[in-house]
């Protein structure tokens, strides 16, 4: 696991309130929504929110591939840093 998957490990943790899981319980692999952690279209909301805040990026609902960037961990990584190294950041 990078230190980048663990930060956003903790990011959905601390975001989403998830008390009794810890980030070394998350496979990076594992799926985020439904079946794998559970989460749901709310979680969806509130973890973009956090997301956009904590890295500074934009997260449009047009991005035809945003349901497969949320849905593990992993992908997730990679989104953003693709997003961040496309801002210059």
């Amino acid at each position: 696991m990078s230190d980048f998957e663990l930060e956003i490990k903790r990011l959905v943790i601390d975001t989403l309130n998830l008390e009794d899981i810890t980030p070394d319980e998350i496979d990076s692999e594992e799926r985020l929504f439904v079946e794998g952690l559970g989460l749901d279209s709310i979680d969806a909301l509130e973890l973009g929110v956090a997301i956009q805040k904590t890295y500074g990026i934009k997260i449009s609902a047009k991005n035809e591939d945003l349901k497969e960037h949320f849905s593990s961990i992993r992908n997730l990584a990679n989104f953003i840093a693709a997003e961040r190294k496309e801002m210059g950041a």
